[in-house]
């Protein structure tokens, strides 16, 4: 994502249209499914996944701990421990930060110094707590509720014995239940030993809080606090509801990890992909000052990468080339930058007994991820050192030399437009995130007053745009919606554009218990078979309504599970009165068992799902065998015919 995104406009006054009084509106749809059609290209539909509106950290990954190291008020004390809050009064505790920690890259940790003993502490103990991922403290540990077990890993310098508590309170006086995961015993820790739990709800509170306790009078340090649930996508780390629903998706390519992310407004705050792999105590994370908020950076280069291989998706690597939104790295000191790019690929695909591929793999995977596509930059076509002005001398050659010269087989995306004239320099694939014609549209969406917080006018629209992308599939290789996930803190819904939850709407809206898909989430579900399949060739004649008002597409597809063949309509009907269509097909249809059909429209173009109605504007599937069939206004539809071949 960028701050300049390129938005998606292609005339939503024309939904609006209407055909002559009086007439019918009709269309006929003749299909040759017995011919073989150009292949779509395996990579045409995929996912664009950044960290931005906080959805990646407590969000698709499931961490629980907000500034879980103490290192977002920066690495100087004294700091802010911010959302970390202290439990007691200033007669009973003393909290501050000290750079006392046995990680070399995350040096801050706590200091209590407890002043009370026993029964002269505050009812309950003394200590700080967590109010959990997002910054209004009302989301922990979202598996609790479900009762699934959770394993708290921290890191603890205890000069002495002392006995601490870990409780789970509300955060509001409207839910007084108290819920207890346990009450360990009197126990005694060296310095600097890590402490590993499996602890289990006895109940569920979506306000609840963690505290760490005590009434033992002395100084105790605490550093480094993960809440992480066992029960995660292949054990990755990941929430298994929200990688579900990209896996529904079948994405061929993810690209990440961004967008600005990548860049920064400066470049000390850029992503730099060897700060985020190893053990996670040992990661610093950094400040997002594109999307202003703090991540640890546990969802590293090798998390993506790791989770491209588990959807059986091809990695799409955006590196950062130098250039923030604010600075720029010249091109004759480029080579530093260069180089990190190159030992990223040995990281992710060379042998593990090289010296970046052995760190790969002591992280638990030893054999080579499959990186075949290289991003250099995000949007940098239009600064100075991206290609060096009238010099040609800029940063991008440099990078794409390098690239050449040691992996000849990596795809190369150049941020240039080659849409509307010639590309000046070399490149495989040129990315565009604006509503013209190109090889990767890697971020597209409907932004605005009429998309609203995920409207089904702005889902409506990008159906339009897909059909037009899936068409032109010989010259378009990938495409991909952003932003993503938008991890929102409020049960009641209220509006979360602040100023770190910047772009809305999203594919996916979350908080930490459960998720929806906006109408645009399910438009892309209705694509999720054309990566890969064949592109058949048709005949659409309309009569009294314009061809503006109508799109469609034909493929034919594969069923992974059984390997049979179908064949897929897919319409458009932009107008907003009802569309008579009658459906032909040459081919072999399997005895012609009918066809199953998929419907997606709503009451009103502006309908939006929510928490509350998750399900107000989703796919209804339905069973046909009449080949006349009605289109509502404002739909999409789908049809799958079973093929005998």
């Amino acid at each position: 994502m960028n701050s300049h995104l390129g938005f998606l406009v292609i005339g939503l006054c024309f939904l609006y249209l209407n055909a002559s009084e009086g007439y019918a509106q009709s269309a006929n749809i003749h299909v040759n499914a017995s011919k073989a059609g150009s292949e779509i290209p395996a990579t045409l539909f995929g996912v664009f996944i950044e960290e931005i509106n906080h959805g990646v950290t407590g969000g698709l990954w499931a961490e629980l701990i907000s500034n879980r190291g103490f290192e977002a008020g920066g690495q100087n004390v004294p700091s802010y421990i911010d959302p970390w809050s202290i439990i007691g009064n200033e007669s009973s505790i003393v909290v501050s930060t000290d750079r006392s920690s046995c990680f070399e890259r995350n040096k801050i940790a706590v200091r209590m110094d407890v002043l009370c003993e026993n029964e002269g502490c505050p009812p309950g103990g003394v200590g700080i707590y967590n109010p959990g991922i997002l910054k209004t403290g009302r989301l922990i540990m979202w598996f609790f509720m479900f009762g699934h077990w959770v394993q708290l890993t921290s890191q603890f310098r205890w000069p002495a014995q002392t006995d601490h508590k870990f409780w789970l309170p509300p955060t509001s006086c409207e839910h007084p239940s108290f819920v207890v995961l346990e009450k360990l015993p009197l126990l005694s820790f060296q310095t600097g030993k890590k402490l590993e739990l499996q602890l289990e709800a006895k109940g569920s509170d979506h306000f609840a809080t963690l505290q760490f306790t005590t009434t033992k009078k002395g100084v105790i340090w605490l550093d480094q606090v993960s809440a992480m649930p066992v029960d995660t996508y292949k054990g990755h780390g990941l929430r298994k509801e929200l990688v579900q629903m990209l896996a529904n998706l079948k994405p061929g390519f993810i690209r990440f990890p961004g967008g600005c992310f990548v860049e920064g407004s400066w470049l000390r705050n850029a992503f730099l992909w060897k700060e985020s792999i190893g053990p996670w105590e040992e990661r610093p994370g950094h400040f997002s000052d594109v999307w202003c908020y703090w991540t640890d950076d546990a969802l590293g280069y090798f998390e993506y990468l790791q989770l491209a291989e588990d959807l059986g998706s091809l990695p799409v690597w955006v590196v950062n080339n130098g250039i923030s939104h604010r600075e720029q790295i010249s091109t004759s000191a480029i080579l530093p930058f260069v180089q990190e790019m190159l030992e990223s690929i040995e990281f992710a695909r060379g042998d593990a007994k090289t010296k970046w591929g052995s760190v790969r793999a002591a992280m638990g995977h030893p054999e080579p991820f499959n990186l075949k596509y290289i991003a250099i930059g995000n949007e940098d076509c239009d600064k100075e050192h991206y290609l060096g002005g009238y010099s040609s001398l800029g940063n991008y050659l440099k990078y794409y030399d390098a690239l050449r010269r040691s992996y000849p087989d990596i795809k190369i995306i150049t941020n240039c437009d080659g849409s509307s004239q010639k590309l000046d320099h070399p490149s495989d694939i040129y990315d565009i995130h604006v509503s013209t014609s190109g090889f990767c549209v890697s971020e597209y969406a409907v932004h605005g007053e009429d998309a609203g917080k995920g409207s089904f006018l702005a889902a409506l629209a990008e159906a339009g745009f897909l059909v037009g992308i899936e068409k032109n599939s010989d010259i378009i290789e990938m495409a991909s919606y952003a932003p993503f996930f938008l991890n929102v803190d409020d049960l009641n819904e209220k509006d979360p554009n602040d100023n770190d939850r910047t772009w809305i709407p999203d594919a996916v809206v979350l908080n930490s218990w459960t998720q929806y898909g906006t109408p645009s989430y399910w438009v892309q579900q209705l694509f999720a078979e054309s990566s890969g399949a064949r592109l058949l060739s048709h005949s659409l004649l309309l009569s009294n309504v314009s061809s503006s008002l109508v799109a469609a597409s034909t493929i034919k597809w594969k069923k992974p599970e059984d390997n049979s063949s179908y064949l897929r309509i897919k319409i458009v009907n932009f107008g907003s009165d009802a569309l008579n269509l009658t459906m032909a097909v040459d081919g072999n249809l399997e005895d012609f068992p009918g066809y199953t059909r998929t419907l997606l429209t709503a009451q009103h173009l502006m309908d939006e799902n929510s928490f509350n109605e998750p399900d107000k504007v989703v796919p209804v599937k339905s069973a046909g065998e009449e080949m006349d069939v009605m289109l509502p206004p404002n739909s999409v539809s789908s049809f799958d015919f079973l093929l005998g071949y």
